[in-house]
């Protein structure tokens, strides 16, 4: 039988897997494939040219039969083909593993060889070791053989033994310092590597697991790093410590000096590198080399976290996140354009205590908010404005700025949306009434709409006094229009610069009548009483009758607090009123140009007020559906009207035939208001309310006759026939009240005295700055402002006296308390200004029947 049949029998019967692959064959056939041939070349190097002859020319017939097993084993069946991506995957884990396995290893290697150069150098630096102690044996016999006495010798010779002792075991213990800094200087890199190998395994076992440990380890770092605001210095310090500590261990294996001076000589090459330059040997300058670089990366670090800790405190202090640390300040939340107005007042209240502190705190950047105070052109007069960004709304920045120990609290309105406005203000109070600690001062809140006063005040309780701005001053202009010269008036009373409100206690007053304590104070006017068996309400303008309680306060106006004092009574003659003046009223024609948020409100004052047939024309851009639309849902019935009658005009008052539809030359007075389009921007609201004055004192100036003209001339410094001149000639026939906004405009009409004014950013500032210097006197501005109740006006001198009579000013005040006034000031007939609080009240001196006196008195 021969090998090829064997051959193929073999691959029929199943047993060909016992043989190698073709492949194998193939790969092979230089070593194997000489024993398959049928006629074998001779050859002497072959091993079979050494068999027998016999042997070699039998050939094939001695030819080895290799013999198969009867049940060979089955082959194992292949594995599915969904199997594959499994035993890939693991193939490819395998691989992952094998090739970290062989990084650890170069890592392993690259330690060990570290570490045997270690001991190569321990080695050397016991060999030295061994040197020295054999010369300091040499040295110790030679000293030995100068001794002469035996006793000295043995003892000498003792002394020998004990310094070997003594020797070997320093050398033991500068030997392990010297092992036991390195090991922990290697420690921390075996940990490192350690981890980063676990959590490359770990990734390659579990394809879910998604944050390796190294970058878990490397997260709680940064937290802690980034959490903890003394971390870094920490962190920094142990550093230090620890290449001291290994600095001085290794030096004190490498040198003869003790460990504490050996680390104290590595608290110096680390404190200075310059200082490892006296260093002698190869191994105390290695180490000193290696420490001076530990030093100075450390130096860098540290200079680093200074140089971020400086620039951080900085920011801080520039950007306004620093706390205040104040007492008795007055805090100012927001800002707007009444801010200005409002710290000059706060600046003038605060003069005679040799100014005070003003914090401002709004949502804006601390450096923007310090140049525009820089660029307010008015003296502090030592009061100090500190500002600070934040926002009211948050309890941490509201303890920034010490907000318990404010002694008062003023909330400004925002400029936009008057809803939007008074929410932010509802959630300001809101959280001021969340500090834990209580609040020292009271609240001043400024709103935009008079029906949200009572929501805030239901939540603010008896800290918050509001006062409603946009309100206010719209009734404040139909007292103006009505009154001329009343606006210079309210100026006067409301601001600190000449006198104003204020409440104390005088107990030499108890049980005097109020006809008394009119007459009492050369100073200050008396003008009401704040009654204590009342629960503290303040009466203003009571009975004569009336007589002080204990416990009572008079409310007067005065220049400031500490300027009067009652005094005795002087002799006053009281005399008798010229006649009962009762001033019919007769019906007026009066014109609003532009449309406020508050026009149901002034309309309803104006109906209370006027006589019965009077006319109200509202001109403006608004259509005359939408204003009905607006006024009703303002709670204004127009058919409810008793004393007025409206009437509707659409058109710009900025543009001059549409002001020439007008009888502009008819009106008794004209109300020129700051529009509801242009209100939020100051300037551009005065500059609509500047043009429409001026085409309408140009009109009316057209319309009036020549002679009217010429016989109402004035002398002074305009001529008839400068455009000036004009329009002041037709301001006598009617009164323009403008409603200003920016105090720069205040200056052009006062120049011009072509109009009356209302400053009302300035008014609200004022009142504001009042309220928070004393809460009290916002129940007398809010009576003054009222509907019903006491209100200022301005009478003839005729009510009081006749021509050419002589009479001092404490005369006139007790003739006018027969008809129920308080006089508190007066203008004669050719001064520009009013004189409120005159002095030198029981002076004697002729009034002319031109003059004018200003009253506190009952609605009429």
């Amino acid at each position: 039988m021969s090998l090829d049949s064997e051959t193929s029998t073999a691959a029929t019967s199943g047993r060909d897997w016992f043989f190698p692959s073709p492949s194998f064959f193939r790969s092979s056939s230089s070593q194997y494939g000489r024993r398959f041939y049928s006629n074998p070349k001779p050859s002497s190097s072959h091993p079979i040219s050494n068999r027998p002859p016999a042997a070699s020319a039998s050939g094939i017939r001695h030819r080895r039969r290799v013999k198969f097993a009867r049940n060979p084993t089955p082959a194992p069946t292949p594995a599915p083909t969904q199997e594959l991506p499994q035993i890939s995957d693991a193939k490819n884990a395998s691989k992952n593993n094998l090739s970290f396995l062989s990084q650890f290893r170069c890592h392993l290697a690259l330690a060990t060889l570290t570490i045997a150069a270690l001991l190569l150098l321990l080695l050397r630096n016991m060999h030295l070791q061994s040197q020295v102690k054999k010369l300091q044996g040499e040295i110790l016999n030679l000293n030995l053989r100068l001794r002469a006495f035996h006793e000295l010798d043995s003892m000498n010779i003792t002394s020998s033994t004990l310094l070997d002792d003594h020797f070997s075991s320093e050398n033991l213990r500068r030997n392990l310092s010297l092992f036991f800094s390195f090991t922990l200087l290697f420690i921390p890199i075996f940990i490192f590597k350690y981890i980063d190998y676990v959590s490359k395994s770990r990734f390659s076992e579990n394809i879910s697991e998604q944050v390796s440990l190294n970058k878990q380890i490397a997260y709680r770092v940064d937290v802690f790093l980034s959490v903890h605001p003394y971390a870094k210095p920490l962190v920094l310090l142990v550093a230090t410590l620890l290449l001291i500590l290994l600095g001085g261990l290794a030096l004190f294996g490498v040198t003869t000096e003790d460990l504490a001076h050996c680390l104290w000589l590595s608290w110096t090459y680390v404190a200075d590198s310059g200082n490892h330059a006296s260093s002698q040997g190869s191994g105390p300058r290695l180490v000193a080399v290696s420490i001076s670089f530990g030093g100075m990366l450390i130096f860098a670090m540290m200079l680093g976290l200074v140089s971020d800790a400086i620039s951080e405190k900085f920011d801080s202090l520039r950007k306004g996140k620093s706390e205040v640390v104040e007492q008795n300040h007055t805090l100012i939340l927001g800002w707007s354009d009444k801010l200005g107005s409002l710290l000059n007042q706060l600046a003038i209240a605060n003069e005679s205590l040799g100014g005070g502190t003003v914090v401002v705190m709004a949502e804006r950047d601390k450096e923007e908010m310090e140049l525009d105070i820089a660029k307010m052109e008015f003296d502090f007069k030592g009061t100090s404005v500190i500002c600070r960004t934040g926002s009211p709304l948050i309890l941490a920045d509201l303890k920034k700025v010490s907000v318990s120990k404010a002694r008062a609290i003023i909330v400004l309105a925002e400029d936009g949306n008057a809803d939007q406005s008074d929410a932010r203000a509802l959630r300001t109070v809101l959280s001021l009434t969340g500090v834990k600690e209580r609040l020292r001062g009271h609240i001043v809140v400024e709103l935009s709409d008079l029906d949200n006063e009572v929501l805030v005040k239901l939540v603010g309780g008896d800290l918050v006094e509001t006062v409603v701005a946009h309100d206010v001053i719209g009734r404040l202009m139909i007292q103006c229009a009505r009154q001329p010269g009343l606006a210079q008036i309210w100026e006067d009373i409301l601001g600190f610069e000449n006198c104003e409100f204020y409440i104390k206690r005088w107990p030499q007053l108890d049980g005097m009548q109020f006809e008394d304590v009119l007459i009492s104070f050369p100073a200050a006017i008396p003008c009401g009483i704040k009654a204590a068996t009342y629960g503290g309400k303040i009466i203003l303008n009571p009975d004569d009758s009336y007589v002080l309680q204990e416990g009572d306060e008079v409310l007067v106006i005065a220049e400031d607090d500490d300027t009067y004092a009652p005094a005795s009574l002087p002799m006053v003659w009281k005399g008798s009123l010229p006649k009962d003046f009762v001033y019919p009223k007769s019906p007026e024609r009066i014109l609003f140009c532009g449309w406020r948020r508050d026009m149901e409100d002034m309309i309803m004052v104006l109906d209370a007020s006027l006589a019965h047939g009077s006319e109200l024309w509202m001109f403006n851009d608004v259509p005359e559906k939408e204003r009905e639309k607006k006024l009703t849902e303002g709670s204004l019935d127009i058919n409810r009207l008793e004393n007025i009658s409206l009437v509707n005009r659409e058109g710009n008052a900025v543009i001059r035939r549409h002001l020439e539809s007008l009888p502009l030359e008819s009106f008794d007075s004209i109300l020129i208001l700051a529009d509801e389009s242009v209100e939020d921007s100051a300037i551009q609201a005065d500059s609509r309310s500047l043009a429409t004055l001026l085409l309408i004192r140009d009109i009316q100036a057209r319309r009036l006759p020549y002679e009217a003209m010429a016989s109402q001339a004035h002398g002074g410094s305009f001529s008839k026939g400068s455009w000036i001149g004009e329009m002041k000639q037709a301001s006598d026939k009617s009164v323009i009240i403008s409603e200003i906004l920016d105090p720069r405009t205040k200056n052009l009409l006062s120049m011009s005295k072509i109009s009356d004014y209302v400053l009302s950013n300035e008014l609200v500032s004022m009142a504001l700055a009042m309220v928070a210097e004393d809460r009290q006197i916002n129940d007398v501005l809010e009576e003054l402002f009222a509907e019903e109740g006491n209100e200022m006006h301005i009478r003839q001198a005729d009510l009081y006296l006749r021509e050419g009579e002589e009479l001092s000013f404490y005369e006139i005040m007790l003739r006018a308390r027969q008809r129920r006034e308080i006089v508190i000031g007066y203008r004669s007939v050719n001064a520009e200004r009013a004189v409120i609080n005159p002095p030198a009240k029981t002076e004697r001196r002729k009034w002319s029947l031109k003059d004018v006196f200003v009253v506190i008195t009952e609605k009429e």
